[in-house]
C-alpha cells in the first residue's frame, strides 16, 4: 500500500495540484482579496457551511499540522499556508462551477458529478467519481474518522479502542437516522455542532500559547526562517499530503479544506445560496478558516511549547486534564467530520442509484463501518484513504480545470 501510495502521491500529483491552484488562483484574481464582495446570504446557506466544515474539520487540524511539522520543521507551516491559499482558488472555482450547474439543471443530482457529465460530457468520468467518492466517504470520512477518535480515547486509557469505536458509531447512528435522508440530519447537527466545536479547540490553544509565556514574534521568525530550506519545504508537501488522504483526517497541507476534490460542491449544491460566486466565496472562506485559522493556532501551540504532538503540549502546562481535553477535541472533530461525510456518501448515491431509495441500506453500511473501524490499523485506513483520494482529485480537477479554460482568456 505504501508502495502504491508512493508513486500516487508522488510529484506528479503534488505538481498537479500546485499548478491549478496557481491557474485558478489567477483566473480567480486572487479569490482571498475578493470574498467580501460575494460573501452573501441565501436561505439554508449558513446550514450548507457548517455542514462542509464539519466534513473537513477533521483530525488532520490536529495531527496532520504536527506531522507535517515532526517531518519539515517549523518551516513546513509557511508551506501549508501557501498550499491553502491556493486551495482557496480551487475551492472557489469548483463550487462556482457547481452553483452554475445547479441553476442550469436544477432537477439533476447536484456535485461534481453535474459539471463533469454535462460541461464536460463525461458520464464514465461522473461516476468514476461518484463511485470514488462514495469509498471515501465509508473509508477516509468513517472509519479513519472513527479509528483516531478511537486511538485517541484509547490513548487515555478511558476505553479500549474497539469499545470507543462502537460507541462513537452508535451515536453517530442515532443522528442519521434520526431524519430520512442522511444530508438533513448531518446539516442540522453539524450547525450546532461546529461553532462549539471550533471555539472550544480555538480557546484551548490560546490559552495554552499564552500559559507558554513564548514570544510569537520569535515564532514566526522561526517559521520564515526555516521555511526555505529542502528540509522545510519537503515536510510541507508531505504535510499536504497526508492531510488531503484523509481529509478531515491528515491531509492539510497541499491544499485545505478538501480543495480540489470537489467534495463541498456536494452540499453547498443545496445550499440556496445567493449565486454561484457567493457559494463559491463562502467555500473558499471554509479552507481559511480550516487551514490559516485552526492549523495555524495548532502549530504555534506545538511550537510554542516545545513538543511533537499537541497532546503532550496540553499534557505539559495543564496535566492529565490537557490531555482529555485534546482528547475531547478529536472525538468532536471526528464525530463532526464523519456526520458531514455521511451526507456526502448519500449525495453520491442518489447519482449512482439515479434516483431510486437506497438510502436504509447505505445508512446501515456506513454506520457498520464505523463500528468496525475500531479493530483496524490506523494506518492501514489511511493508507487505503490515499489511494481512493487520487479517483476524486483526477477526475474534478480534469473537469473544472478544463470548464474555467472553456470559459476564455480573462478573469471570472
Amino acid at each position: 500500500m505504501e508502495t502504491i501510495n508512493a508513486v500516487l502521491w508522488g510529484p506528479f500529483t503534488v505538481g498537479a495540484i500546485l499548478l491549478c491552484g496557481i491557474y485558478h488562483t489567477y483566473k480567480s484574481g486572487s479569490i482571498l482579496l475578493r470574498l467580501k464582495k460575494y460573501l452573501g446570504g441565501g436561505k439554508g446557506s449558513g446550514r450548507a457551511v457548517m455542514s462542509a466544515l464539519a466534513a473537513s474539520m477533521g483530525t488532520g487540524n490536529i495531527t496532520g499540522c504536527a506531522a507535517a511539522i515532526t517531518t519539515g520543521g517549523p518551516g513546513a507551516v509557511f508551506w501549508m499556508w501557501i498550499s491553502a491559499l491556493l486551495g482557496m482558488a480551487l475551492a472557489y472555482s469548483e463550487n462556482r462551477l457547481g452553483g452554475e450547474y445547479a441553476e442550469r439543471y436544477p432537477h439533476k443530482p447536484k456535485g461534481p458529478m453535474l459539471y463533469i457529465e454535462k460541461g464536460l460530457g463525461s458520464k464514465k468520468l461522473a461516476v468514476i467519481y461518484a463511485a470514488a467518492c462514495l469509498c471515501a466517504a465509508l473509508v477516509m470520512g468513517c472509519m479513519s474518522q472513527t479509528a483516531a477518535l478511537s486511538e485517541a480515547v484509547s490513548e487515555q486509557g478511558l476505553m479500549p479502542k474497539w469499545t470507543a469505536g462502537l460507541i462513537s458509531s452508535a451515536a453517530a447512528a442515532f443522528v442519521i437516522f434520526s431524519s430520512q435522508k442522511a444530508a438533513d440530519a448531518a446539516m442540522n447537527a453539524a450547525e450546532k455542532l461546529v461553532p462549539v466545536m471550533g471555539l472550544l479547540y480555538a480557546g484551548g490553544c490560546i490559552a495554552l500559547i499564552i500559559l507558554t509565556g513564548s514570544s510569537l514574534s520569535d515564532i514566526f521568525r522561526e517559521i520564515l526562517t526555516d521555511a526555505f530550506t529542502f528540509r522545510a519545504a519537503a515536510g510541507g508537501i508531505f504535510g499536504g499530503a497526508v492531510s488531503k488522504a484523509v481529509s478531515v483526517g491528515l491531509r492539510r497541507g497541499i491544499f485545505s479544506n478538501e480543495a480540489g476534490m470537489g467534495s463541498s460542491v456536494l452540499v453547498h449544491s443545496e445550499g440556496g445560496f445567493s449565486s454561484p460566486e457567493s457559494m463559491g466565496a463562502w467555500a473558499a472562506l471554509e479552507v481559511f478558516l480550516d487551514t490559516i485559522v485552526c492549523c495555524t493556532l495548532t502549530a504555534l501551540a506545538i511550537l510554542s511549547s516545545g513538543k511533537e504532538t499537541l497532546s503532550e503540549a496540553f499534557t505539559l502546562c495543564f496535566g492529565r486534564g490537557g490531555g482529555i481535553f485534546i482528547c475531547l477535541c478529536v472525538c468532536l472533530f471526528a464525530w463532526a467530520a464523519v456526520l458531514g461525510w455521511c451526507c456526502y456518501g448519500e449525495k453520491c448515491l442518489e447519482y449512482l442509484a439515479e434516483g431510486k431509495e437506497s438510502f436504509v441500506l447505505y445508512k446501515l453500511i456506513f454506520c457498520l463501518c464505523g463500528g468496525l473501524a475500531g479493530f483496524f490499523s490506523l494506518n492501514f485506513l489511511f493508507g487505503l484513504s490515499d489511494i481512493i483520494n487520487v479517483f476524486l482529485i483526477f477526475p474534478n480537477l480534469i473537469a473544472v480545470t478544463c470548464l474555467t479554460i472553456k470559459e476564455g482568456k480573462g478573469r471570472y
